[in-house]
């Protein structure tokens, strides 16, 4: 068996990209800082920070785009990939993670949030909405329990 799986915990550090493909599906960008502390041998205390590219697709890049914006905390879960080509004939790689799942952290904004959270942008293809304050607004449309699949 066969596992590739990515799961990171950190803030952006730049404010994501938004682009379409030629097929028409909406493409978002965005790199995520992860740091760790530690401390050495001499019980100095060490810190060091990693950079991840991450990439998503279709609706959650949009929501993505638009709730989003440098120094926002975000949970990614997704898959690493690496990309190869070629420029100026010199071969160039670049790993990226490919999400799957990306969930807002809480707000930095101020409004005294008391550490609640933004609403998560689902794989499914879940709709987040702002409203005033940290309400939820839940569709205006009618759910027919005969449609939902389980």
């Amino acid at each position: 068996m066969y596992l590739n799986k990515a799961l990171i915990i950190g803030n952006l550090t730049r404010d994501p990209e938004l682009r379409s493909l030629p097929s028409g599906i909406q493409v978002a960008s965005f790199s995520v800082a992860t740091n760790r502390v530690w401390k050495d041998k001499d019980g100095n205390k060490q810190e060091s920070a990693d950079f991840h590219n991450i990439v998503v697709f279709g609706r959650q890049a949009e929501t993505t785009s638009q709730y989003l914006k440098k120094g926002s905390s975000v949970l990614v879960e997704g898959r690493i990939q690496t990309r190869s080509w070629e420029s100026e004939g010199i071969k160039k790689y670049r790993t990226e993670i490919v999400a799957d799942r990306v969930q807002f952290g809480p707000r930095s904004e101020g409004g005294g949030g008391g550490g609640q959270t933004a609403p998560a942008a689902q794989a499914d293809g879940g709709d987040s909405s702002k409203g005033g304050g940290d309400a939820i607004e839940y569709p205006q449309e009618d759910i027919n329990p005969d449609d939902i699949p389980f």
